[in-house]
């Protein structure tokens, strides 16, 4: 199972052009996105609008993650405030893994950006949370929040562009994106056997742990006949047929 970092960003000073701040509406992104990680089977540990793009990093590094994925919007120099548009997609130059993710998220957000041609994935060497994480990193620039049509476009499309976010993920990853189903309750119902939580909905997969027969289970998601389930701390996939709902 895949184990991401989500770092929205902190910054409550840079103030939208209609109201709000870039630290909201990041946040609210993430919000968004945490549902459809969950049912996609994708683990995360999140900051918190308290904490700094340091604390972040500290954090992170802490930790052991396939993908550290930083939120922000952006606001063009003041000589040029207002003209500029597009998602920027930034990547560490020298790492592979950070360069494929921010590639497939920017050929992703393409699809549904008004302006595709204005999507583009940049290597840094000057951004700390690209720089200085652990983990390959990916930072999104969403949009340009001092342009009146960029501001829009992401106010009036987070769930869209959540969604996106989460797909292209799932496409790096290389597991199914599953919708959420508003995690229902089920119930292990086997033959009295435990049950197998695996790392991909197959019976040839990875083992991750095993569930007594009639323990309570969280549901997530559900793609062909394997459910993403939640047990406690562990997400994973399932067979359907050994779940009551």
């Amino acid at each position: 199972m895949p184990t991401i970092y989500l770092s929205p960003s902190t910054q409550e000073y840079n103030y939208y052009l209609t109201g709000g701040t870039e630290e909201q509406y990041m946040n609210l992104l993430a919000d968004y996105m945490e549902p459809y990680l969950l049912s996609s089977a994708i683990g995360f540990t999140r900051n918190t609008p308290e904490m700094t793009a340091a604390s972040s990093i500290r954090q992170s590094n802490e930790g052991n993650y396939d993908l550290h994925l930083a939120l922000h919007s952006n606001a063009a120099p003041e000589y040029l405030a207002g003209q500029l548009m597009g998602p920027d997609i930034y990547y560490y130059p020298r790492s592979v893994r950070g360069k494929e993710a921010a590639e497939t998220i920017a050929a992703n957000l393409r699809t549904i950006y008004p302006y595709p041609d204005l999507v583009t994935a940049l290597p840094t060497t000057s951004i700390g949370e690209v720089r200085r994480t652990k983990a390959p990193s990916v930072l999104i620039e969403t949009a340009y929040h001092d342009s009146p049509t960029d501001e829009a476009w992401l106010k009036n499309n987070l769930e869209a562009i959540a969604v996106n976010i989460v797909q292209s993920l799932t496409q790096f990853f290389s597991i199914p994106f599953i919708t959420p189903l508003g995690e229902p309750s089920g119930t292990v119902t086997t033959q009295g056997g435990n049950l197998n939580i695996r790392s991909y909905p197959s019976f040839d997969s990875y083992v991750i742990t095993t569930v007594p027969n009639g323990s309570r289970i969280t549901v997530l998601g559900q793609y062909e006949d394997w459910y993403t389930v939640r047990y406690g701390d562990i997400l994973g996939y399932t067979y359907s047929g050994y779940i009551t709902l």
